[in-house]
């Protein structure tokens, strides 16, 4: 992994409260330095957490001091007794650090339907405090997984005028990954000076083509969350996009997420292969999306990504049920990588199993779409459906 570099103004702690899991760290705090501008997307799930409401008021009120997260338990489902937890979560780290308790934004991952227990963060938090660190990002990411085999961060810097500033992200998800919103929890840290609104706005353009774009099992989480901090240490203002700052800002960021992005699908439950679904000359991006998600969801093109069988009637298929109103098949034409499998409304004539298996077995390729009907254009990430993606979701909860 490249090396993870600290955000001046951000400093972390992970510790073990054994709210769910044993032996390991499953609370993380992150202490943003006054003044910090903060931005966020949340899940559109219906049911979404206590945690996600409350750290939508909070927000909403007041610029956040304290990220505080837990893995282990969702708090999703729990009705007022959830909500009742979440804000003694709050109020606990609020007595603790004699900060607004609106000044910190909750986060949970976990077990949903499950009652939050508050002790755990007592007893925690005292110990998360004298902890903290700029260069906690490793342990916090490790803190946060659930399903997850690996921790995910990402780090850019760039230099302007002289100044050095950084952007570093970590984020967790390997299951109920599909996007309305980010998919997962992640947090990304910046150095940089910047206005909450033009820090909204850089946000949602970085999570559009990167946790938004992505796709493991078509599941919205409940829990979802995203979240933007900008310091301010660094001094340099990043607010004006048509500035070089700006704009070597918004790079970084996207990059950022697009690293934590792809890092989710590599990851995901029982993954064996990282496929890129790229539709083409759609009449709308919409249109686009729709394609390439009904091919990336369907449980018979996954399975078949994961037994490297180039069965490329089920990418037809599912293009052909997408949808489509008044697709022209003949103007269709489908790719394994460079390797054309459907031209004319069937099999293209230069096609060969040997060929399309050649593909298949690679841990990393694409399906191209080309639906003849305009020039919109979408872009998604996904991964097999293998036997450990069942076993992962059967034992979750024993």
């Amino acid at each position: 992994m490249a090396e993870i570099a600290p955000v001046s103004g951000v400093r972390l702690a992970a510790g073990a409260a054994g709210i769910r899991y044993r032996d390991r760290d499953d609370l993380v705090l992150m202490e943003l330095a006054e003044g910090s501008a903060v931005a966020a997307v949340f899940t559109q799930n219906a049911f979404c957490a206590a945690p996600v409401v409350v750290a939508r008021q909070h927000l909403a009120k007041v610029a956040p001091r304290y990220l505080l997260i837990n893995s282990g338990n969702a708090n999703a489902g729990t009705g007022e007794n959830g909500l009742a937890a979440c804000v003694e979560t709050c109020r606990l780290l609020a007595a603790a650090t004699g900060v607004a308790m609106n000044q910190v934004l909750p986060f949970s991952t976990g077990v949903i339907g499950e009652d939050l227990p508050t002790e755990p963060f007592a007893r925690t938090i005292p110990g998360l405090l004298s902890g903290l660190e700029e260069d906690n990002w490793q342990a916090a990411a490790r803190a946060i997984m659930t399903t997850d085999t690996r921790p995910k961060l990402a780090s850019r810097r760039f230099e302007v005028d002289g100044r050095m500033l950084t952007v570093t992200g970590m984020c967790k998800g390997s299951g109920m990954i599909r996007p309305d919103m980010a998919t997962m929890l992640a947090y990304v840290a910046t150095d940089a000076l910047c206005d909450r609104d033009s820090l909204q706005q850089i946000l949602e353009d970085a999570v559009a083509p990167s946790f938004n774009s992505i796709t493991v099992d078509g599941d919205t989480s409940t829990n979802d969350a995203c979240v933007l901090v900008a310091s301010g240490a660094s001094g340099m203002d990043v607010s004006n996009a048509d500035s070089e700052a700006g704009r070597l800002y918004r790079q970084a960021v996207q990059e950022v997420c697009m690293e934590l992005a792809t890092a989710i699908v590599a990851d995901g439950e029982g993954a064996t292969k990282l496929v890129e679904i790229r539709v083409e000359e759609a009449s709308s991006e919409a249109e686009a999306r729709d394609v390439a998600y009904t091919v990336a969801h369907s449980p018979l093109v996954k399975t078949a990504l994961f037994a490297s069988d180039p069965n490329w009637g089920r990418i037809l298929a599912a293009v052909g049920r997408a949808g489509v109103q008044g697709l022209d098949i003949d103007r269709v034409r489908i790719w394994l990588d460079d390797l054309c499998i459907v031209s004319a409304g069937g099999r293209d004539s230069g096609y060969t199993e040997e060929a399309g298996q050649a593909v298949m077995e690679k841990a990393a390729f694409s399906i191209r779409i080309a639906l003849g009907r305009g020039e919109a254009a979408a872009r998604i990430l996904t991964c097999d459906l293998s036997f450990d993606y069942v076993k992962i979701n059967a034992e979750y909860r024993t």
